[in-house]
């Protein structure tokens, strides 16, 4: 059942715009508001079920054109987090028929308060695809695929703040999903790369030493040993859910 939003800013507070949104020129305005609507969706501010603001009070909030907004609103459609019908307006749908591998929608999940859920069912992916996907490089990387997982390595090693050992322990994940050689993985990989993120930064702000079993990873796809490589994963997965599951308790 749609139901209307009841609780709308009044016309004072609707001329001045939201701060939540960032100040972007040119084309990128309907992105930015695609991505506030989107976070306020995704974090429960707007339920499945309703029925949002219109064009113009949009307008107002965000301080934006209307076709700014209608093209913010068209690119929500597209994720499945909401449908439009004239004379209704646009409304969110139900959760279900969200695109949930969309990046932006993985990203909008990873910046909610309420993310624990999400980090675990990231986990629950991870652990069916990543041991065979390891062990699937170390028979089938390549020279130039082996230098590109390894020189991510050690970018980790020589990382000077949390967020570059993050983006150095993604390319190292995203690297030997390359290197598994099915390209259904890739196009996989790249979708999850902004949960798997913020994931990993999750993980380094709780002091995980990981140092170690990515190494084994390293060396035993380098090595061409399939079985450890899988292991070596295992045993890494294993360590990220004990730091999900103490964060949670």
């Amino acid at each position: 059942m749609l139901r209307r939003l009841n609780q709308m800013p009044d016309r004072k507070t609707t001329k001045r715009s939201d701060p939540t949104v960032p100040r972007m020129a040119g084309g990128s305005v309907h992105v930015s508001v695609a991505g506030e609507i989107g976070l306020r969706i995704v974090r429960g501010d707007y339920p499945p079920g309703t029925i949002l603001p219109n064009e113009a009070k949009w307008s107002e909030m965000f301080n934006v054109s209307r076709s700014a907004v209608r093209e913010a609103i068209k690119m929500l459609m597209a994720k499945g987090l909401l449908a439009s019908r004239p004379k209704i307006g646009s409304w969110v749908e139900p959760k279900e028929r969200w695109n949930l591998l969309d990046r932006d929608v993985l990203g909008w999940y990873a910046a909610s308060p309420d993310r624990e859920p999400f980090l675990r069912a990231v986990q629950e992916l991870r652990h069916m695809i990543e041991p065979e996907a390891t062990a699937l490089a170390a028979e089938r990387r390549t020279e130039e695929q082996m230098i590109e997982i390894s020189r991510a390595l050690h970018e980790m090693g020589r990382a000077t703040s949390p967020q570059q050992r993050t983006e150095s322990d993604a390319r190292f994940h995203i690297a030997i999903l390359r290197a598994s050689g099915n390209d259904l993985l890739v196009p996989l990989g790249v979708l999850i790369e902004s949960a798997l993120n913020h994931l990993l930064a999750h993980v380094v702000r709780e002091g995980s030493s990981l140092r170690h079993t990515q190494k084994s990873i390293e060396r035993s796809i380098r090595l061409q040993r399939p079985h450890t490589a899988r292991s070596a994963v295992r045993k890494a997965l294993a360590n990220t859910d004990e730091i999900i599951a103490g964060r949670a308790r």
